[in-house]
């Protein structure tokens, strides 16, 4: 009797040290309109951008109120408004639109290191490896919603084995992974319209249809484009990303063969790296707005210290006068223990900063530059919260055209075309009065400018006067709301103002302004603004 042996198990397949490849693609269909949009535009009001082309104005782009109604991008502007009188419009501005992508991609860097944009308004994302760090596709793909929604983002996405699949799936099939690219439309392949619609004659609605079909009768009937694209769709052929560029932080390191116990020592240290990145600065025309020393001791103990400044600058010599002054008020003295082992220097927040013109004479300085210094110093005794600056805001009623921002904050972007309305602005005084003052007026017309006012129980001839500056109400934050004799303020009612600059017999040159035409309310009061130096 022969026993036979059970025969071996067969050994389990190797597993393999290289995951499948696996790309996210996202789309964010209203980009344009999110960014331009107006802070205090209702968010149930349709919104569109809008761009000349030939003659005609037409739509650049919708968000969604505006889509639901049925307004689509190339439509013209006369037609949109037919649809949707209340529609409200922005030029559109592709600058604007290319930067706010660029910030988008910024906060896609925390989920891999591979992410290329997809413009105008698109991001692919390599995340092979790293999904599994988050607990799978879903949750990544759920964080990443999250990362974007609390920018103002909203997206469309799908995960594939290739960039081109997953680019497909996200702007023409499900608004998450899971479908298959063979049963996307032939939109999909992104050819000229006249393609499209000879593929739709001759049936052939989706890619699986095309699949099917021989590569060289769809190359001789279609063109080598159409084939090479649907082999990119399928995997067929490869679709590589080109990521955007990593900048290297803006950070320097010294260590210490033997602690230091001399915070002065160490001070000087931190100037020579001061110098050191204000080269690398200098490459790059930037400027530090922030910088963070941090001193490491020799048990392990660290302690940081943060200055701020109110413009960029890469000049050591004021960095190190805010950082002894920091010292000097710090409740909690700095103890140097055993010693210093290293320190580190980083600048957290920059800005551009060019070159320019220096004074003849060594030690010049400017007025500009004394503010600037003064401003610092203030905000390292009283903290940057507690130091505010005046920047132009986008609105044109004077007591509202500014806005009181913390030295903490950056400034904000400002359009072109505000910019150049502040340039074109008319003089006006430095100080206003809040609110404006009331005056009696007696002039020459209806709605001429003032022969004489009284204020404050006296009374002011004028001898010169020049205007007016009209200045419409902003109508669409106070509808109806021009009755009443309340004090004036930015809030207090949709009426024209006339502004006049006038100069009484004794040389003083006031701001006044009638609040109201006389065909918009039968006796509009007169108020003083200001008064020029």
């Amino acid at each position: 009797m022969v026993s036979s042996a059970p025969s071996p198990k067969p050994p389990p397949p190797p597993t393999s040290l290289h995951p499948q490849p696996r790309f996210l693609a996202l789309w964010f269909p209203w980009l344009a309109c999110e960014v331009a949009r107006p802070e205090d535009l209702p968010r149930e009001t349709p919104f569109v951008l809008i761009a000349r082309s030939g003659s005609a104005l037409r739509l650049a782009a919708t968000d969604p109120q505006a889509q639901a109604l049925g307004l689509a991008a190339g439509m013209t502007l006369a037609d949109a408004r037919a649809r949707c009188p209340e529609l409200a419009t922005t030029p559109d501005d592709p600058a604007r639109t290319a930067a706010a992508l660029v910030q988008v991609l910024a906060h896609l860097d925390r989920f891999t290191p591979v992410v290329a944009a997809d413009p105008p308004d698109g991001a692919l994302l390599d995340v092979t490896g790293c999904a599994h760090l988050l607990g799978g596709e879903a949750a990544l793909l759920v964080a990443v919603r999250a990362e974007l929604a609390e920018a103002g983002h909203a997206l469309r996405a799908a995960f594939a084995g290739n960039a081109a699949a997953a680019r497909a799936l996200a702007r023409h099939g499900a608004r998450h992974g899971g479908s298959d690219v063979r049963e996307l439309p032939v939109a999909a392949l992104e050819l000229p319209a006249d393609t499209l619609v000879a593929l739709r004659r001759a049936g052939l609605a989706t890619l699986g249809d095309l699949a099917a079909r021989p590569s060289p009768t769809l190359a001789a009937r279609f063109g080598e484009a159409l084939v090479l694209r649907l082999r990119q769709l399928l995997g067929e052929v490869a679709s590589p990303l080109v990521p955007r560029g990593h900048v290297a932080p803006l950070r320097a390191e010294e260590r210490f063969p033997e602690p230091v116990a001399r915070t002065d020592d160490v001070l000087d240290m931190a100037e020579d790296l001061l110098r050191r990145l204000g080269r690398e600065m200098e490459e790059r025309r930037l400027g530090g707005r922030r910088f963070v020393v941090t001193l490491c001791r020799a048990d392990g103990a660290r302690r940081r210290l943060a200055v701020d400044t109110g413009r960029p600058t890469r000049d050591p010599a004021p960095i190190m006068r805010l950082l002894r002054e920091r010292i000097e008020g710090l409740a909690d003295p700095i103890d140097p223990g055993f010693g210093f082992d290293s320190i580190a220097l980083a600048i957290t927040r920059s800005e551009p900063l060019a070159a320019r013109q220096i004074g003849l004479e060594k030690g010049e300085e400017t007025v500009e530059d004394s503010v600037a210094e003064l401003v610092d110093r203030l905000a390292v005794r009283l903290g940057p919260e507690a130091v505010y600056r005046l920047i132009p805001a986008n609105r044109h009623l004077p007591e509202v055209a500014q806005a009181a921002l913390p030295l903490s904050e950056g400034l904000p972007r400002k359009t072109p075309s505000f910019a150049a309305r502040l340039n074109e602005t008319p003089p006006r005084p430095l100080c206003l009065f809040d609110p404006p003052q009331p005056i009696e007026v007696i002039a020459g017309v209806p709605d001429g400018p003032p022969l004489r006012f009284r204020w404050r129980g006296h009374i002011f001839a004028v001898r010169l006067a020049e205007g007016p500056e009209r200045i419409a109400a902003e109508w669409w934050r106070h509808e109806g709301a021009h009755s009443g004799h309340a004090p004036i303020n930015a809030e207090s009612g949709a009426l024209t103002r006339d502004y006049y600059r006038v100069e009484d017999n004794e040389g003083r040159r006031w701001w006044v302004f009638r609040h109201g035409l006389h065909a918009e309310k039968p006796h509009p009061h007169w108020y003083l603004h200001g008064q020029f130096p």
